[in-house]
């Protein structure tokens, strides 16, 4: 793991680029950050990167709020990460089979799929890396990932035994549904009622398919793209916090 820039200090929370071979990422934590502390990995969603608002703006949240660490790193193809040849192609080839008439969301769903095996050892390896800086540590670990982050991060969690609470969302699919019957850690799922990318049937299918005991349905009005509201992002910061636990 190589820091490729220098601890910059954001409202109380030291913010470091970093690149774990060629999977490049950020990393918050506390400004004088000493100690091991709870980490939450996120998973950004399609067409974004590391930074983007919502996952630096619940990231920033849990470091000032809760004392927490947070990472998150470019999928393949995504942000600081050149284009991917084959996930391109496939990209494409689905954009035609859509023109031709094909439905949308099983294409995504496989896409995704596809890109989670690649994906899902990276962040392991981040886990790694990250949790042997001292003011990481080996604490718990949450996810929280929407959209491409809900089909990246359902396998991810089921494969990963160090995440403890996930929250994932706006995402379905057989593959996917498959997966959530390996995950039995609490799960908080985001769902928008009219979201056009997602049939709402494969969402709840994914919802119901989880095998947590504890799990919890958040429905709203809105599409995909419809921004969360601040219940939606404090109902979030709970629940992780709540599952985590405290920092000290």
């Amino acid at each position: 793991m190589r820091f490729t820039s220098s601890a910059t200090p954001r409202e109380g929370v030291r913010e470091q680029f970093f690149s774990l071979g060629e999977v490049p990422g950020v990393l918050w934590t506390p400004q004088e950050a000493e100690g091991p502390r709870p980490l939450v990995l996120f998973g950004h969603g399609g067409g974004q990167h590391k930074t983007t608002a919502r996952v630096r703006e619940v990231g920033m949240r849990l470091v000032r709020e809760a004392g927490y660490a947070a990472v998150c790193a470019d999928v393949p193809g995504h942000g600081d990460r050149p284009v991917d040849p084959a996930n391109d192609d496939l990209a494409r080839a689905d954009q035609r089979r859509v023109a031709a008439g094909a439905e949308l969301a099983p294409l995504v769903a496989a896409f995704q799929a596809t890109v989670a095996r690649r994906t899902v050892p990276e962040w392991r390896s981040v886990l790694d890396a990250v949790r042997q800086l001292p003011y990481v540590g080996e604490r718990p670990v949450g996810y929280w990932g929407v959209s491409l982050g809900c089909g990246l991060g359902v396998p991810f969690v089921a494969a990963e035994p160090r995440v403890r609470p996930a929250v994932v969302g706006l995402g379905g699919g057989a593959v996917n549904t498959a997966e959530a019957g390996r995950v039995s850690v609490p799960v908080r799922f985001l769902l928008r009622w009219d979201d056009e990318r997602v049939p709402r049937g494969d969402s709840l299918a994914l919802f119901d398919a989880f095998g947590s005991a504890d799990k919890s349905l958040h429905a709203r009005p809105g599409t995909h793209s419809t921004p969360p509201d601040a219940p939606e992002r404090d109902g979030d910061v709970r629940f992780l916090t709540r599952h985590l636990g405290a920092a000290a």
